[in-house]
């Protein structure tokens, strides 16, 4: 036997999904999140396996890096650069968050200005060597970093490395030669780019990562070798991509936002399974809702993104949008005496009211509890019994404050919620040019298939899909993983004057570095290299991408290349110059180690219609309604149902609105229509 394990550390839940490999089953769990030491909530949720010898690949979505940016708990980083460029992280852009606000101060980099240090060295906008290194002065300097005592880690960031290394390459062998065991981050090896602020933000945060990353996985190796499984653990990355526990601790950066992109790839999954292009999903959980987008049948891959207003991290990443809002998302009451939901959450210490764990607060859960939208006595399949009586006093409390009684502040609280995770969609769609009309949407996480069906309704989305283990929909995309590499570098020329010779070589050296990273990890299976140009017509400050499916800039490719970007930018912004010099900025590759993926099984086909397992009373707009219960796994191929109804499963439940129909697809989705 064999298996691959997804595994999802949450806010509030640890998600588990296991792929026998032999067999092609499928199963699925869920364990509380040990805030502290999530390290002993995995271990936990792996306690539930019979046989840890039989996983042959455990994939991890973890949160280690974005908690200790978002909280400033990183290691204390020495900044080198070169001479006269040291307030270049403080000086940051020349935009401001509020125009108007004169009390407004810049935000602070992850570097304190009396650890920022230049060195003599130079080199031109073309790459020559201007002021030659001063290795003299980088040894005093490693000296004094020495001397200090207190330094972590080293950033390296200097004048044009992007296009010569060099430099940076030998500062790096002085440093560590002087200063052995210290982590070491240049900027060549994190963002070999142009835009001197954002290499050097990007590149600080991979240093400030290193430590805290490098202690973890260190702790995470030790508990999975004990447990048996220890070379056998990959980490997912930003890009959606999986690199083992040592490629991610030696680029802490990629894995930035790790644990919300398997939803993202398991999305794209369905859009292959289903033939549905464009989708949209939100996914739920009990700390955070993250929305994103698969448009034609491709998720979309950013490099900009700020951890705060201003301190930019420039590395690939699958575009998400997150919000405080999830199951559970505290009621409180502002100055004005509104009503306001989140972004404060129970989290999973203490917890919902109705966990009874000391919770005492209510949240969205509570009140979906209170509208009997979740069932006390089936809440993860009757693995865990909720407080109902606890959760009603819990809103009650909060509707005595507001005058209202019990029943309505629960769903104004559930409206509230939707309302927040309404923002969150029209920002991945309306606020780039999409039209909801146009997607399809997708529900995941625990709480997602319970609000569903209200926002399709306020969001003006015409149907909804919930996915197989919908609870689990990012560790079921992590066993979906193939490990990728991103490469991107900028190389600079226009039109008129491109030197095909030159920009072949540079994409051949992004492409073996990139085969080069995979093989190192492990990953030798088939590898799939995809190709792209960044280019805009002369003047522009914002690029274009391009594919390039060629392994050589030939004469004809190069012709080929310029027709392709009038016509895109024509599809892109409504218009084209043809004959304008067009510029190329960066060149990007993402080498691709495929893996083998689940197949997911058709379900079987039968004539007798569905049957509800229970009813029970649930409220919705228009008041209490006594609604059919169903059980999902007793679903078939085609079967069909009309609401109000509830569907429970496992670990979710979905609730379909008077007025809406609910359909079973090939594989077992429901697909919800108005």
């Amino acid at each position: 036997m064999s298996t691959i394990i997804g595994i999802d550390i949450g806010g509030t839940f640890t998600d588990f999904v296991s792929y026998d490999t032999d067999t092609g089953h499928i199963e699925n769990w869920k364990n509380l999140t040990t805030p502290a030491e999530p390290i002993v909530g995995v271990m936990e949720g792996l306690g539930k396996l019979d046989d840890l010898g039989v996983v042959s690949k455990a994939r991890l979505g973890t949160t280690i890096a974005t908690n200790a940016l978002l909280t400033r708990r990183g290691a204390k980083v020495a900044y080198i650069t070169t001479q006269g460029f040291r307030d270049v992280p403080f000086i940051q852009r020349g935009d401001r968050r509020s125009h108007y606000d004169i009390t407004w101060i810049k935000t602070r980099p992850l570097v304190a200005r009396a650890d920022c240090h230049e060195v003599a060295e130079r080199l031109t906008a073309k790459g020559a060597v201007h002021t030659p290194l001063d290795e003299e002065a980088v040894r005093e300097l490693a000296a004094r970093i020495r001397a200090d005592g207190t330094i972590e880690a080293v950033a390296v960031c200097t004048l044009f490395s992007y296009i010569d290394p060099g430099h940076e390459q030998r500062i790096r062998e002085i440093l560590t030669e002087e200063l052995p065991g210290m982590p070491i981050s240049i900027s060549y090896d994190v963002l070999p780019k142009w835009k001197e602020y954002d290499r050097a933000s990007t590149t600080i945060a991979d240093a400030y990562l290193k430590p805290v990353v490098s202690e973890n996985f260190r702790e995470m190796k030790a508990r999975f070798a004990q447990a048996g499984i220890g070379s056998k653990v990959g980490v997912i990355k930003s890009n959606g991509g999986e690199a083992t526990l040592a490629g991610a601790a030696d680029a802490p950066v990629q894995i930035t936002l790790s644990g919300p992109t398997g939803a993202v790839v398991a999305t794209r999954i369905m859009s292959e399974l289903t033939g549905i292009p464009n989708l949209v999903v939100f996914d739920m959980g009990g700390t955070s809702t993250d929305c994103s987008t698969v448009v034609a049948g491709k998720e979309h891959v950013t490099t900009s993104f700020e951890i705060e207003w201003g301190i930019p991290i420039q590395i690939p990443m699958i575009d998400i949008h997150t919000i405080g809002a999830g199951g559970g998302s505290i009621a409180w009451i502002d100055k004005g005496g509104m009503l306001r939901m989140g972004p404060q959450s129970a989290a999973a210490v203490p917890g919902p009211a109705c966990y009874g764990r000391g919770g005492t607060d209510a949240t969205v859960t509570d009140a979906n509890v209170v509208l009997g939208r979740i069932s006390p006595d089936n809440f993860l399949g009757g693995q865990m019994k909720l407080d109902a009586a606890a959760a009603r006093a819990a809103v009650a409390r909060v509707a005595e404050k507001l005058g209202m009684d019990v029943d309505e502040c629960a769903f104004a609280m559930v409206q509230i919620a939707n309302n927040n995770m309404l923002g969150a969609l029209r920002a991945v769609l309306l606020q780039r040019g999409l039209d909801p009309r146009d997607f399809t949407l997708v529900a995941s996480g625990g709480a997602g298939p319970v609000h569903i069906c209200d926002l399709m309704e306020i969001a003006g989305i015409p149907q909804g899909l919930v996915p197989n283990y919908p609870g689990q929909f990012s560790a079921f995309g992590f066993i979906m993983t193939d490990a990728r590499v991103d490469r991107h570098r900028t190389v600079q020329q226009i039109s008129k004057y491109f030197d095909g010779e030159r920009a072949t070589r540079a994409m051949t050296e992004l492409v073996e570095g990139a085969i080069d990273e995979l093989k190192s990890q492990g990953y030798t299976q088939r590898i799939e290299i995809h190709r792209s140009i960044e280019a805009r017509y002369m003047g522009q400050n914002h690029e274009l991408e391009l594919s390039f499916p060629a392994d050589e800039f030939s004469e004809d490719n190069i012709a080929d290349m310029w027709e392709r970007f009038h016509r895109e930018h024509e599809a892109r912004f409504g218009f084209s110059i043809p004959g304008e010099t067009i510029e190329t900025v960066n060149l990007k590759v993402v080498a691709v180690a495929v893996s083998d993926k689940p197949e997911m099984r058709e379900l079987p086909v039968t004539d007798a219609p569905p049957q509800p397992a229970s009813r029970r009373k649930v409220h919705f707009a228009d008041g209490w309604h006594e609604v059919p219960v169903y059980d999902r796994a007793t679903f078939r191929q085609g079967d069909r149902i009309a609401g109000p109804a509830v569907v429970e499963e496992s670990a979710s439940v979905t609730i379909l609105q008077p007025g809406q129909a609910l359909g079973v697809d090939r594989i077992g989705n429901l697909i919800i229509s108005a």
